[in-house]
């Protein structure tokens, strides 16, 4: 959850401004259509000016103004197409789902939930926009996650032959630089995009600017603001195309030009480490049991609350659970879920875990399943014996295949709506 806390930054800056900035009186005016929404021209120079006090006096890493405002703009689009669609699939984040992720946030971060609300404020943000942006973005999570179950599957015999030709704990940070190439490009528009990235790769090959610099002033990808930093990523993470590749690579070297689904490519390998040794092949484990109310309607969400009154009241959590619960699996165990890694039953489920206190029963939360309530009942450290390996191999291997059919997903989505790019964005709108 504390990544999720980072994760909101880019998301705070396109409706909050810093407080340094607040006296600056906002644009009015339309600087994108989006289908039948709109992004504001306040919104863009907000997001903008807030990556800029990001950067500090390292505003020389940054590109040029157009170039800067239309990444920043293609952000904001992605994020209203994909809260969009959220919304028109159903996905509602409710305000107790809210309360316990801005508690879940506090409590990762070591503050109360008041001294979060202070940390905002001294911050510049307002906590009702960060309430605003944090339901965005769990109903982008949500949406996500039900796509990752509907279109990724993962076999046994990919986790066997994952686990035969798995480099060990070995971790690759990971960093990519994408000139992007629109669905059916020509052979013209290739062309131009192959020499962009050539240019780009003499530029790097010359020592005239860095990767991370070079990413930020020409990747068309979503994290080029961020150097287009990959993280640690094992080699069951890293698509099948780059990941012989990257164990033949020098911390440093760069690979490619390389053509992709996406467009072209460069790839550097920043740095290697041994998971294992930081780790000391050891996991955190959480027991816990549950209370499911399947369906998504008021009175499934009236049910669970009545049952979480109930358990507040002093009711017996495995008694509620076996009386009432619709999980029929758990049931009869009174919820029981036994012990279990932060994934096992999906990151929205592990995250309600890992925020809370032994013997803390949560806020009611839906999932696909249902409404749940949980109660965290231990936690420990445990060694990675070979279940826990084959359930992190198959964890990889579904990342890499969500990553890859997302990311097609978004595309798509992108190439479908309706964007109109107003001149006083100031966005450069081509390539």
């Amino acid at each position: 959850m504390k990544n999720l806390l980072l994760s909101l930054a880019f998301a705070l800056a396109a409706t909050v401004a810093p407080a340094a900035a607040q006296e600056v009186q906002p644009l009015d005016g339309i600087a994108a259509v989006v289908d039948e929404d709109v992004i504001l021209q306040s919104e863009l120079e907000r997001a903008v000016r807030n990556i800029k006090l990001q950067y500090g006096d390292r505003l020389d890493q940054l590109p040029p103004e157009p170039v800067l405002r239309r990444q920043v703009l293609e952000r904001l689009i992605l994020v209203q197409l994909q809260t969009a669609r959220a919304r028109s699939t159903g996905v509602r984040v409710a305000d107790e789902e809210l309360d316990g992720a801005v508690a879940a946030i506090a409590r990762q971060n070591n503050m109360t939930p008041d001294q979060l609300r202070q940390q905002l404020a001294s911050d510049g943000i307002s906590f009702g926009e960060f309430r605003s942006s944090l339901r965005d973005e769990l109903a982008i999570q949500r949406l996500r996650q039900r796509f990752a179950q509907s279109m990724i599957v993962v076999t046994e015999g990919e986790v066997d032959a994952a686990l035969a030709h798995s480099g060990g704990a070995t971790q690759y940070r990971l960093a990519n630089i994408l000139v992007a190439l629109p669905s059916g490009a020509t052979p013209e528009q290739i062309a131009v995009g192959q020499e962009k990235i050539e240019g780009v790769h003499a530029l790097l090959e010359r020592g005239e600017m860095d990767f991370a610099a070079a990413a930020v002033r020409y990747s068309d990808a979503p994290n080029a603001l961020e150097g287009g930093d990959l993280g640690w990523r094992s080699l069951d993470e890293i698509p099948t195309a780059f990941a012989s590749i990257v164990g033949t690579l020098q911390p440093g070297q760069v690979f490619g030009p390389a053509r992709g689904p996406s467009g072209f490519q460069l790839l550097q390998l920043v740095d290697v480490r041994d998971a294992a040794a930081d780790s000391g092949q050891m996991v955190t484990q959480y027991q816990a049991r549950h209370i499911l109310v399947r369906g998504d309607d008021a009175a499934a969400r009236a049910r669970i609350d009545e049952l979480r009154a109930r358990v507040a009241g002093g009711s017996d959590f495995a008694a509620v659970a076996r009386e009432s619960s619709d999980d029929t699996v758990t049931r009869d165990a009174g919820g029981d879920l036994g012990w279990f890694a932060h994934d096992d039953f999906g990151p929205q489920f592990g995250d309600q875990v890992a925020g809370l206190q032994d013997g803390e029963v949560s806020a009611p939360f839906r999932s696909q399943a249902g409404w749940h309530i949980v109660q965290r009942t231990g936690s420990r450290q445990a060694s990675v014996d070979d279940e826990n390996r084959r359930n992190q191999a198959r964890e990889a291997i579904g990342q890499r295949k969500l990553e890859d059919e997302w990311n097609r997903f978004l595309r798509e989505m992108r190439g479908e709506a309706f964007v109109d790019i107003r001149p006083a964005s100031g966005a450069i709108t081509g390539g």
